[in-house]
C-alpha cells in the first residue's frame, strides 16, 4: 500500500532524517577542531573537500531542509545555459546495475532566471557557489561567462565540455584536446574567477585532455562526467531511453573514475576534483589518495540525501584515525608507490 507524504510513517522518516542530519552536522563541527579538512582550489578556500556534482543537486533547494548549503565545501549548480532548456523527451532516466542512466538534456531555467532567483537564494544560505555552464559553440561559452562574471556570490565557473559542438557535426568538445582548449581559452578571456574544466571519460587519453585544459588556462580539473551507455527493453526491442544513449553514473563507474583521477594527477599541476560513484567516505578517500584535492557526491544523493554530510564526517574520521591532514592524504597512494619502487 502506498504511503501518503503526510502519513504518520512519512513524518516519522522525515523527523528521523532531520535528527540524523543534526547529529552529523554537530559531529562535523567537532571534528573540524581536531583535524584539518580545508582545501584550496585555485585560490578558493573550501572549509571541507566535499562538493555536490552538477546535475544531481539542482540548485540545493530540495536538499536544504536536511543539508544546509553552507555545510558543504561548495554547491555545484545544475548546468546553466544562455537560454532556458526543457531537456530531452521522456523516458530519460532508468536504473542500471549499480547505477543509473540519464539523458536529461541539460534542462535548466537559463542564465537570466538563475541570476534572478537561484543565485540570490544560494547567497542567502551562505553557499560557496560553483556554476556549471554549457554551450553549443565556443563563443556561446564566452557570452555565458560574460553574463555571469561579476555577479555577487559566484565563487567559480565549472565548464561542461561534454556538450555537442554544433560547429563540428555534434562531436563533444571534451573528446578533443584542441576543442577543450578553445573553450577554456574563451571562458578565461571573460572572467577572472577560478575556472574548473569538467572532463568526459569517453576519450582515449584523458590525461592529454587535462593537460590541454591546464595549458589553456583552467585553474582546476574535475572528473569524471558520465560514461556513455544504453539499455534495451526486451519486449519492445527498443532502447529504453528516448534519445537512445545516456550517461551512466553511480558505483559502477567508480573504479574507472579513480583510475582516471590517478592519471590526471600525474599529468597536471592544478588541483583535481574527483567524482564518479562516490556514495561513502571510503569511496571518497580512494579519490583523495589517488590525487584528488576535493571530491563531489552526485547520484548517491538521490538514494540518500545525507550522503554529502556522511562523506564529510567519514573523511574527518579517517584522517583523524590515521593522523593525517587532508593535504597529507592527497595523492598519498602515488607517493607510497614511488617509495616502494
Amino acid at each position: 500500500m502506498a504511503v501518503s507524504r503526510h502519513s504518520p510513517d512519512s513524518r516519522k522518516w522525515a523527523w528521523a532524517g532531520r535528527d540524523r542530519a543534526q547529529a552529523l552536522l554537530a559531529g562535523i563541527a567537532a571534528a573540524a577542531k581536531r583535524v584539518s579538512m580545508a582545501t584550496n582550489i585555485a585560490g578558493l578556500r573550501l572549509e571541507n573537500p566535499v562538493l555536490t556534482a552538477s546535475g544531481t543537486y539542482g540548485f540545493g533547494r530540495e536538499y536544504a531542509p536536511l543539508v544546509p548549503p553552507s555545510a558543504l565545501g561548495a554547491v555545484t549548480t545544475k548546468c546553466v545555459t544562455r537560454q532556458p532548456r526543457h531537456g530531452n523527451r521522456a523516458p530519460r532516466v532508468t536504473e542500471a546495475p549499480a547505477g543509473m542512466l540519464n539523458s536529461i538534456g541539460l534542462q535548466n531555467p537559463g542564465v537570466d532566471e538563475f541570476l534572478r532567483t537561484e543565485l540570490p537564494w544560494l547567497r542567502e544560505h551562505q553557499a560557496c557557489v560553483v556554476v556549471n555552464i554549457a554551450g553549443a559553440t565556443v563563443s556561446e561559452y564566452g557570452r555565458l561567462t560574460a553574463r555571469l562574471d561579476g555577479a555577487p556570490g559566484i565563487s567559480a565557473i565549472e565548464i561542461n565540455v561534454s556538450c555537442p559542438n554544433v560547429e563540428r557535426e555534434g562531436m563533444a568538445f571534451g573528446v578533443s584536446a584542441k576543442a577543450t582548449a578553445a573553450v577554456v581559452k574563451c571562458v578565461r578571456r571573460e572572467t577572472s574567477l577560478p575556472i574548473i574544466c569538467k572532463l568526459t571519460p569517453n576519450v582515449t587519453d584523458i590525461a592529454e585532455i587535462a593537460a590541454a585544459a591546464e595549458e589553456a588556462g583552467a585553474d582546476a580539473i574535475s572528473l569524471i562526467n558520465t560514461l556513455l551507455g544504453m539499455t534495451i527493453d526486451l519486449e519492445t526491442r527498443r532502447p529504453v531511453i528516448a534519445s537512445t544513449f545516456a550517461g551512466l553514473s553511480g558505483p559502477a563507474i567508480r573504479p574507472v573514475a579513480v583510475r582516471m583521477v590517478w592519471q590526471v594527477r600525474q599529468a597536471v599541476k592544478v588541483p583535481v576534483i574527483g567524482m564518479g560513484g562516490i556514495a561513502t567516505a571510503g569511496d571518497a578517500m580512494e579519490f583523495i589518495l589517488a590525487g584528488a584535492n576535493a571530491v563531489a557526491v552526485g547520484s548517491a544523493c538521490f538514494r540518500n540525501p545525507l550522503a554529502p554530510l556522511e562523506v564529510i564526517s567519514g573523511i574527518a574520521a579517517y584522517l583523524e584515525r590515521h593522523g593525517l591532514t587532508l593535504d597529507e592524504a592527497t595523492g598519498l597512494a602515488q607517493k607510497d608507490e614511488v617509495k616502494g619502487a
